[in-house]
Order: C-alpha cells, then structure tokens, then sequence
C-alpha cells in the first residue's frame, strides 16, 4: 500500500512532470501502432494503452483544471482537458490522448525552462553553511549562522564559507565570490577588509568580526531581490493574465457556436463531425504560447544577468532598461576607481626616485590620509622597503616633516619643499606641479638634501572605461553625459579622455537631480539611466527613469534604491546589461506576435477549411514549445566583453 502511495506521490510531483509526459508519449505511440497496424487480436490491448495515455497525460492537467473550475476562472487547463475528453467521448480518445501527451510534455518543458532560470536562487539560497565556528570566552564553538550577532568573532579556514558580512580581524586570503558578483577571478583580502555571507575562503584561515546577522546580509538581500524580480510581472504579462479568463469564456462560447453552426445550418451537417469542428477550434484557440511569452523570457533574460553579477529587480524594470537611449555617469566610483593612485614619479635633476620613495614610504606607512595610502602602495608595488625615518611631524595643510641620516625629509605641497630644494631647480618643479594641476591631478614633493621627486596623483579611470561610449552607442544609447561634483577641469579632462561631451560638474547631490530631471525634459522618447556608486548617488538613482548602481554588494543603498545592481566593478556590464534587456524585448515581441499568428491561422483554418485535430494539437502544442526554445536563448548570451 505504501509503494502505491508512493507511485501516485511520484505522479503528481511537479519534477516528475516530464517522465509522466514521456511515459504519456511511449504508451500513446505502442497503442496507436497495435490499434491501428496490430493484428485484430492485439487491437484490444493497443486501443487500452491509448487510454492509459489519456490517463497519464490527464495527471497534472485534470488537477489544474479542476482548481480553476472551484475558483470559477477557467483557464488554458480547462480548455485542455475539456477538449481532450469530449474529443474522447465522440470516439477519438487517441487525439484527445495526443492532445494531453502534447500539453504535459509542454508543461514539463516549461517548468524545466523556468527551473533553469531559477537557478541562481538556488545557487545562492545554498551558499550558507551549516554551521560558523565563533570564539566563546578562549575556545572556538560550532554555532548555527542565524544566530550569529555583530561583534561575534568567527574563524573562517581554508575551503570553508564566510557566515555573515563582517571585516577581517586576523590573516590574509584571497575569496571567491563569482556566485555572488560573477566576479572570475579571486578577491584578495588583509585585516581590515570587508567580506560577504556564502563567499568561499580559498586558503589561509581568517578571523572576521561579525558586522550584521545573517538576515541583513548582503547574500539575503541579494537573494530576496531575485525572488521578488522573478515573482513580478512586466505590464504587458499583467494585461495577459486580466484577460485570459475572459478569453477562455470566449473561447467556449465560440466553440459553443460552431457546433450548432454546423450541426444545425448545414443539412448535412451531423453532430459528431459539428462537435469535431469545435472541440479543434477549442484546442487551437487556447492561448498557450501567448501567455507564456513574456514570462520565459522574463525569467530566462533575469537568470542570464544575475549569473553575469547584474541584478535586474524584475520585468518591468528590463523593460525600462531595454527602452533607455540616455545615459548619465557618476564620475568618482563609477567611471574612475573612486581612490587616487600615483601615475607618475618625476625625479628632479639626477635625483635618486627610489631611494626618495623609500624616505615617503616610511614617513606614510602608518598613515591613513589616501594620499600616504596611495604612495605606500606605488612603493610596494615596485618593491621598495620603508627607510627608517625618524621624528615624524604632521604639519597641518602643508605636509609631514622627518629626519634621516641627519637631515630633514619633506613630503608636501610645492610651497612647503621649496626651501629644501636647489635654487636652480625650484623653476623647473614648479613647472611640474603646475602642470600636473592644469591635468587634473594632485602633485606632492618629496624633498631630501640635494634631492627631489614630484609624485603625480589621481583617481584614475576604470578598465574599460575608454571604450563605454563605443560601446554604449552600439547597444543604441544615443547621450551620454557625465555627472560629477568634482571640479570642472578635473571632470572636462577625464571626459575628454573617454569620448564623452555633455559635462555637468561642481554639482551638489540635489544639482544631479535637478540636471537629470532637465536632461529628460530636454528629450523626447527613451528612458533616462543614471548609474552611480549606490551610496551618495541614491538621490539620482531613485529620480532616474533606471538606476544602475556600480559595486552594489555591500551596499544597502544600491539595494534599496536602484533598479539594476551591478554587483561586479567591471563597467562593460552597463551596456552588456542593456543589450540583454534589448534581446529579451525582442524574444518577447517575437513570441507574442508569433503566438497569435498561429492561434489566428489554425483558428481561420479550422472554421473554413477541415484541420484534423491531431494537426491543430501539434500546431497549438508545437507553438508553446518553440516560444519556451526562444526564450531559452537567452541563457546562451555570451559574458560581458
């Protein structure tokens, strides 16, 4: 008795949908063949299989259909069965059989298709661990990651998951974190770095401080907006879903009518050949592939972004960055890397540029203005070891001062180092200054004895930053301007650097909204994207048309406030991102008008013509699953770049 149970559990299982569909299909086929072309003797058992496939192909069907009969809104699953059976009550039950082979097997690639675009929910609901070890008074203790609090201490060791968002205590790693940001390579980390929930510790053990519970990660706020953008419907999928129950009452009414029309008008006109007419007429008519054209490829085109690291917060919010033809770019953190890094050493005269980049390591190594930031991380990138500099003072808005080997070193402004340099050279690096002013850049001189280096520093731009127009116009975006609230000659320099022409600088966060809102009124037609950093930029997002924000991981404000997250820094994911939308908008379209056509031509066809219900099921059928295959493309769409 328990085995049965069993069986029939297994019937009704959603997964098993397509073995039902299959098993539907086999017997369907055996018995047509032994019905048909078997000898007499096996016809019985040929015309019993055929049933049985009426029955197998009525397990999922007959239980939707009658949940939409109770809830009195029928539905495409009411057409199915209806006309399956009555086709089977006037002597056909192996076109009724085929008719619900054809509408499982549909329904079952469907679910598969919609699985596969769910992916990356489940993909991201099993990133967490079972459990976090976390210090207890002197001893680490297996705890479950719910009840972590901030404050807590976990230990983090090579090949295992970090638990909650925190910032790391003790050790050096490098993370993966490719599920969460579709980020290819590892993400190195050091003491005072940030980390994420469900990223994996590659080598080396970590101790991290707990930051928030489990529940406010960045992992389950990423995971809700997946589920809340898969559950939300474009509006065009929403216009489908009002109508489709007036539509199948229609249907019926228009089935309804053509039996009496040909049973009744024509004189010879017969019942069952007037109820044959109709009950194709309901089958063709049934809008199966209309109504699951949006949907898939809906689901597919938002799994195929949150696989690449760009979260799109549901179809309406595609449709809208499928429509945009406007851009405008934050500048700091969005089209440079938010942090000054040296671009240049320019030694004076024959001066020794390592040797003095030794001297300003080891006057700013323990600094943590970004400036002593940068030039400690240009010395160690060219494998310059601090000089032990002595009595080191901050003088406040000049520089710092110190000594080594007797004499005073110098690290500041042209103004503050003039005095130590060579009479005959402080021309010569005031030029050097100046110029590096005129470009946008910050200049710092480092001074010692008879020697000088003029360090260059500024936020540089982003990798790929240079090709975003070109790239962004073959994607069809018409404008791109560039919002920044930094200086003019610092913002018109790197908007020249990258091709862009429209520049709207010194701009307050309520003067980036203002000019959005005047860069919309000055257009017609299209949607308006801004994309900023998600954190000073939320004003904009939130007034634009679209908001994308740039390295939305750890941000709450990206989260809540933009509608497309980019959880990746890598910026050729702003047009990649609009050029899926784009090619999902077309799928859609090409499934819509795809669908009616065919419901337009089997239905004409089976009013005026004679279509055998067999050909008007593989129409109806075939049409649902070359609309799910369309959709399905979009999970192949190539990575950025």
């Amino acid at each position: 008795m328990k085995t049965l149970r069993s069986i029939f559990a297994a019937l009704f299982d959603d997964d098993h949908r397509l073995v039902v569909a299959i098993a539907a299909g086999v017997t369907l086929v055996l018995g047509f063949a032994l019905w048909t072309w078997g000898p007499e003797s096996l016809a019985s058992i040929g015309q019993g299989l055929v049933w049985v496939s009426l029955a197998l192909g009525s397990v999922h069907g007959l239980r939707a259909a009658a949940e939409s009969v109770v809830e009195f809104r029928p539905d495409i699953d009411v057409l199915m069965v209806v006309g399956a059976y009555l086709s089977a009550a006037i002597g056909h039950p192996e076109e009724g059989a085929l008719l619900l082979f054809m509408f499982t097997l549909a329904g079952a690639l469907e679910y598969r298709a919609m699985g596969r675009a769910r992916d990356a929910v489940t993909r991201l609901s099993r990133l967490m661990p079972a459990d976090a070890m976390v210090r207890r008074d002197d001893d680490w203790v297996a705890v479950e990651p719910d009840s972590l609090a901030p404050g807590d201490t976990v230990l983090v060791r090579a090949g295992e998951t970090v638990p909650a968002d925190g910032e790391v205590l003790v050790g050096r790693s490098h993370l993966d974190q490719s599920v969460l940001t579709g980020e290819s390579l590892p993400r190195a980390v050091e003491p005072g770095d940030e980390v994420f929930a469900g990223t994996l510790n590659q080598h080396g053990s970590l101790e991290v401080r707990v930051t928030r519970p489990t529940t406010e990660s960045s992992l389950q706020k990423i995971l809700t907006l997946v589920l809340e953008a898969q559950e939300s419907r474009q509006p065009l999928q929403r216009l489908i879903d009002r109508f489709s129950t007036p539509y199948a009452v229609g249907v019926f009414v228009a089935a309804i009518a053509t039996l009496l029309g040909f049973w009744l008008v024509p004189a010879e006109g017969t019942f069952v050949s007037a109820s044959y007419r109709a009950i194709t007429l309901l089958v063709v008519a049934s809008p199966c592939a209309l109504v699951i054209a949006t949907p898939t490829a809906t689901l597919c085109g938002l799994s195929r972004a949150a696989r690449a690291g760009v979260l799109i917060k549901g179809g309406e919010a595609m449709e809208r960055l499928a429509a945009v033809d406007k851009i405008a770019l934050d500048k700091t953190g969005t089209l440079t890397m938010g942090q000054i890094e040296v671009t240049h050493v320019s030694p004076i005269a024959a001066s020794d540029s390592d040797q003095l980049l030794e001297l300003a390591m080891g006057i700013e190594q323990h600094s943590t203005h970004p400036i002593a930031a940068a030039i400690v991380r240009a010395a160690r990138e060219h494998a310059i070891s601090p000089a032990d500099v002595a009595s080191i003072e901050t003088i406040p808005g000049r520089g710092v001062e110190g000594t080594f080997d007797g004499r005073p070193v110098r690290i500041g402004s042209f103004e503050f180092c003039e005095e130590m340099l060579p009479i005959c050279f402080r021309a010569y690096t005031r030029t050097l200054v100046d110029e590096i002013r005129a470009k946008g850049g910050l200049p710092v001189v480092v001074a010692h004895g008879d020697g000088a280096i003029v360090i260059a520093l500024a936020d540089t731009p982003r990798p790929g930053a240079k090709k975003l127009v070109d790239q962004l116009q073959a994607v069809g975006v018409g404008q791109v301007s560039m919002l920044t609230g930094d200086h003019r000659v610092i913002a018109e320099r790197l908007a020249l650097e990258l091709g862009i022409e429209d520049v709207h600088a010194q701009l307050l966060p309520e003067d980036k909204v203002a000019e959005i809102r005047s860069i919309r009124a000055r257009s017609t037609g299209g949607s308006l994207a801004v994309v900023g950093d998600g954190i000073n930029d939320a004003p904009a997002l939130a007034v634009a048309d679209v908001g994308l924000a740039m390295g939305g991981i750890g941000a709450d404000a990206a989260l809540e406030t933009a509608d497309v997250i980019l959880l990746h820094d890598d910026i050729d994911r702003i047009p990649w991102s609009i050029g899926l939308a784009r090619r999902a908008r077309r799928i859609m379209l090409a499934n819509l008008i795809f669908a009616i056509a065919v419901i337009a031509i089997l239905a004409t066809l089976t009013i005026i013509g004679s279509v055998p219900l067999w050909m008007g099921v593989l129409g109806h059928e075939g049409s649902t699953l070359l609309v799910v295959a369309n959709s399905l493309r979009l999970l192949a769409v190539a990575d950025p770049g």
